[in-house]
């Protein structure tokens, strides 16, 4: 696969930046409220939104950010609305989009675990759900549709594709899949470069940012009293070194929150997790909602920012980067594998939401509605998902009476 173009340099704020930056608080406070699915949702909602309907990105700029977003620890999906951000508004705009992504879910799940601590149980969402999971599997679905087309072009991207997949299916570490295809297509360029141009006399290093090997740090095995200056540093370190799905976030928070410091039982860890998922937005704001529970508003503020901070210092530094990156074709080379095995992992965890979400002849209806209004009529797909939700509760509503 030869080296896509240059993307742009990442702008500074413009001298008029009031309306870009409003644009982008509109745009991501909208994605925030109806995102739902997990992040393989979130991108695909976003890719829709800035590459196929704003033209604010080409794919390829796309994807290279969704690669950067996938080599550093946090939220993958937050930290994409971050990078969009700052290529189109700058710094303000980094800080704009990454808020006003995080503040509707904030919201949502602070009303989730105000009426928890109130009622000591969780409202039922399941016939939403029922509707909006059939309506996001068409969206991803069209998402990978068009990207993998910008993505894998070659021979080498397909075989890099189709290996990260199995390897995926087969439970190989998602931070461990990016590393080796980067290096597998770079060494594969290298080769090539080096019959084309003979040898450089420089080594093809590894364009991987310290971070990007980082691994949970232990804690402290003894149980601590709970504070909210602990409260905050415990979820700084979560954002600053976990990389994976919710499962994994979870088995992170069981280890520490529930077996070493006793701060929460099973069962309310259990429903912290599954706040997460089916609220919209990121799924880190699981954090909200045991941030409230332990230490009421104030903790559910101290939480989130605790989890969510990292990402935009992540963000501020790799950026500006992203560009030279694809500049060098070593780099670029490493970029590609990248991009490819992030777009294998994302249509992994498609076909596990699909396996859970297409569950009877309504669901598969709605799907492949959705995906003819998409692709026929180009429909909004935060109006999908709105109606997705309204036909969902109407079924099951009918089917109840």
């Amino acid at each position: 696969m030869p080296p896509l173009e240059p993307a742009s340099p990442a702008p500074s704020a413009p001298r008029d930046s009031a309306p870009v930056l409003r644009e982008l608080a509109l745009l991501f406070l909208r994605l925030g409220t109806t995102a739902f699915g997990g992040p393989a949702a979130h991108i695909a909602l976003m890719e829709d939104e800035v590459v196929r309907r704003r033209r604010w990105l080409t794919r390829e700029e796309f994807v290279d950010l969704l690669g950067a977003a996938n080599l550093i620890p946090g939220p993958n999906s937050t930290e994409l609305a971050i990078h969009i951000g700052h290529r189109r508004g700058g710094w303000p705009g980094l800080l704009v989009s990454g808020v006003c992504f995080i503040l509707p879910a904030f919201l949502i799940v602070t009303g989730f675990a105000w009426a928890y601590a109130r009622f000591g149980d969780l409202p039922d969402v399941g016939a939403l759900l029922y509707g909006v999971k059939a309506v996001i599997i068409a969206v991803v679905l069209q998402a990978l549709w068009g990207l993998s087309r910008t993505v894998v072009k070659t021979r080498l991207a397909a075989v890099v594709a189709v290996g990260s997949a199995a390897a995926a299916f087969l439970g190989v570490n998602e931070l461990w899949l990016l590393l080796l295809s980067g290096l597998g297509v770079l060494a594969w360029r290298a080769i090539e470069h080096r019959r084309e141009h003979g040898p450089s006399g420089r080594s093809a290093s590894l364009p991987v940012s310290p971070w990007a090997l980082a691994l949970p740090l232990g804690v402290a095995t003894t149980a601590v009293p709970f504070t909210q200056q602990g409260l905050f540093l415990f979820f700084l370190k979560v954002g600053s070194v976990l990389y994976g799905s919710g499962y994994v976030l979870l088995a992170f928070l069981r280890s520490e929150l529930v077996e070493r410091w006793g701060w929460l039982t099973q069962a309310q860890l259990l429903d912290a997790v599954a706040v997460g998922q089916v609220t919209p937005g990121p799924v880190f704001t699981t954090a909200t909602f045991i941030g409230y529970v332990l230490g009421g508003m104030t903790g559910a503020v101290v939480a989130t920012v605790g989890i969510f901070l990292p990402a935009f210092f992540f963000v501020a530094l790799s950026g500006p980067l992203v560009p030279r990156l694809r500049r060098s074709w070593r780099a670029g080379a490493f970029l590609d594998g990248v991009n490819v095995a992030s777009l294998a992992l994302m249509a992994v965890v498609t076909w596990q939401l699909g396996r859970a979400a297409l569950v009877d002849a309504w669901t598969v209806g709605l799907a492949l509605a959705s995906a003819v209004l998409l692709i026929r009529w180009r429909v909004n797909s935060a109006w999908l998902v709105l109606g997705g939700g309204a036909v969902g509760w109407l079924v099951k509503s009918l089917s109840a009476g």
